[in-house]
């Protein structure tokens, strides 16, 4: 989802460590308590991400089934609540150090063409992603969002020279043959009839938005490589700020210019579940969003990019699961199939970047006792799995 989107960002490039697995590496005699207390934050971070993408796909569900019209709205609380980064960014902002700065710096003009690009993309992204939800049993909407993960790996393979290693190729094409095989898949929504023409619609624009976030987290890790040229705590937490700024400015636009703005009066007047529920949910989104937000950035820096997307993708069969209890979504075969090789591409994914993480330290010389908690290297990798998006 979008979730599993956007705030996957790459805040080291190459053969670097995350700064803080470095600066436990360069000191001795941790304190067991700090220890800890990193580990307590990893986990809140966790339940986050996990709990952040579950909620807000349900909700989004939700808004959808019991009257909810608008695309565009339910693209604007995708991305308004960014906001709620602000007081992360100034309460760490001074625990983190700056790992690596480029003496030329990126010029005002150059940093806002890559915030404006990135965040047209990604308000682009977020709006397919609410036509794919609109017309898409969540639990089906989720199992498609995994297919970001190949994607991401296929252009960083052309912008980032990823290698497409056998076991990247296994993955990509495990996550290829999980989503294909929902296309085939001819159920209906329990709330609504559903077209196969609306279903069709729904599933490329999943698709494409999958596609989408994949492009952008590779985009990413180009501009912050080679345009912003400062892979620091306060450049990544800029470039993410400023990317939701524009997109959320992108779909105030759409809304707007497409006229549903004059429909949401009457939307509310008719949403089956009361007015005060109509905006507690549109409230409760744009929240979910972000805590989600919150956590994946948070396990960016205390851990690495690509903890933040395992933990991301370990939230997969949980909307599913939900979809099945509270709507009552049916898990025929075919589901379970497309769930089943959607996790083995993923496990492969990680696999595969286990073994780079280990080749790595072995060529910088660094034992795991060195270290005094579990680390990951930051690598060419990109995340809202999406499950879920939304």
């Amino acid at each position: 989802m979008k979730g599993d989107q956007e705030l996957q960002v790459i805040v080291q490039q190459g053969k670097e460590l995350n700064p803080t697995v470095q600066d436990e590496i360069n000191q001795t005699g941790v304190p067991h308590s700090n220890i800890y207390k990193r580990w307590l934050r990893v986990i809140a971070y966790t339940f986050f991400v996990i709990s952040g993408q579950s909620v807000a796909a349900i909700l989004g569900r939700v808004y959808y089934d019991n009257g909810g019209k608008s695309k565009w709205l339910a693209t604007v609380v995708q991305l308004v609540g960014f906001p709620v980064l602000l007081p992360y960014y100034l309460l760490s902002i001074k625990t983190h150090a700056t790992t690596h700065t480029d003496s030329k710096a990126a010029s005002p003009r150059n940093r806002v063409l890559v915030y404006v690009a990135l965040g047209v993309l990604v308000g682009a992204g977020c709006y397919l992603y609410s036509i794919g939800l609109l017309y898409l049993p969540v639990s089906t909407f989720s199992l498609i969002c995994a297919s970001q993960l190949a994607f991401n790996a296929l252009f960083s393979y052309f912008l980032n020279s990823q290698k497409l290693t056998p076991i990247i190729l296994n993955s990509l094409l495990l996550l290829t043959i999980s989503s294909t095989l929902l296309a085939f898949n001819n159920e209906e929504s329990n709330f609504k009839k559903v077209t196969r023409g609306q279903y069709v619609t729904s599933f490329i624009c999943t698709i494409g938005a999958s596609a989408g976030f994949g492009l952008v987290l590779s985009l990413q890790q180009v501009a912050l490589r080679k345009v912003l040229k400062r892979q620091t705590f306060s450049e990544v937490m800029d470039l993410i700020i400023y990317v939701n700024l524009v997109a959320s400015c992108v779909s105030l636009v759409g809304l707007f210019a497409s006229g549903e703005w004059k429909t949401l009066s009457s939307e509310m007047d008719s949403y089956k579940l009361g007015k005060v529920s109509y905006a507690m949910n549109l409230v409760w989104t744009a929240i979910s969003w972000q805590v989600f937000n919150v956590g994946g950035t948070g396990l960016i820096f205390e851990l690495s990019s690509l903890f933040s997307n395992a933990i991301s993708a370990l939230g997969l069969p949980v909307v599913p699961v939900l979809a099945v209890i509270i709507f009552h979504d049916k898990m025929n075969g075919l589901k379970v199939i497309s769930m089943i090789l959607a996790i083995w591409g993923f496990m492969s994914y990680v696999y595969q970047h286990y073994l780079d993480d280990k080749n790595l330290k072995k060529s910088l010389g660094i034992s795991t006792e060195e270290s005094s908690a579990p680390s990951e290297a930051e690598r060419s990798s990109g995340q809202r799995i999406q499950t879920s998006a939304s």
